[in-house]
């Protein structure tokens, strides 16, 4: 499990059969409180918590409560959410809960290390040399392809370039004219208008997963994690020069 961040459990049963002593035997760095406790008691003021684990048992609208109150904490507002409920509530889970996954407990710490596991590496962002991964997205700038959900989306070698570009370059404002310098060299001929087709062929192939915002009058940035509303005065414009 991802280091760091600690997983959160929200439960009104802490004991030795529990999910969260389950996590501090696979070696989690595991946070308690009560379904509807204070987040503010258990993280200190600049965590987060990688995924929130909500033990609700019988009781499944009690657990789709418990969130909404912790989803009032902004920090902890994009946290994916695991629910565990008894084997006859499973019918009573509401698909608009806002859970993003469940298990059936008493669980296994095997199927409970790989749930988590998931949702962790579902909403992780990572860059390397030969990859760059943006929640659902991973760029492989080796293989040069892109998966979307482990799906493989088809793009162009310019559509490629692009957003491999901006991926290396997240949070910073990109003008049309900087793009076509960086990304299709300094001897195209075309306009600046290219830039928007690829944009929009970008946006059409990946969907709502790739955070590219254009700001107008300025350019187009692809948002940091952090800067889900960038305002721009915060951000660097690069210019070609």
């Amino acid at each position: 499990m991802a280091k760091g961040a600690p997983l959160l459990v929200l439960t009104e049963n802490e004991g030795p059969t529990g999910a969260s002593a389950l996590l501090r035997q696979l070696g989690a760095e595991v946070r308690t409180m009560p379904l509807f406790g204070d987040v503010e008691d258990v993280l200190a003021a600049d965590e987060i918590a990688s995924v929130l684990l909500i033990e609700a048992g019988e009781r499944p609208d009690l657990a789709a409560s418990a969130l909404r109150e912790v989803r009032r904490t902004a920090r902890l507002a994009e946290t994916p959410v695991l629910v565990a409920l008894a084997p006859g509530q499973l019918s009573r889970l509401e698909p608009s809960g806002g859970f993003d996954d469940f298990i059936v407990s008493p669980c296994t710490p095997v199927e409970l290390y790989a749930r988590v596991r998931q949702l962790e590496w579902k909403r992780s962002e990572f860059s390397t040399e030969e990859r760059t991964k943006i929640g659902d997205i991973v760029i492989d700038r080796v293989g040069h392809e892109v998966t979307v959900g482990g799906r493989r989306v088809g793009l162009t070698a310019r559509e490629f370039s692009l957003l491999a570009f901006l991926a290396q370059n997240r949070g910073r404002v990109f003008r049309r004219e900087a793009l076509l310098a960086r990304v299709w060299g300094a001897r195209y001929e075309g306009g600046a208008r290219t830039v928007d087709i690829h944009v929009r062929r970008l946006r059409m192939k990946v969907g709502d997963s790739l955070p590219l915002e254009t700001l107008r009058g300025e350019g187009y940035v692809l948002r940091a994690p952090k800067d889900l509303t960038v305002p721009s005065g915060r951000l660097a414009v690069a210019r070609a020069r």
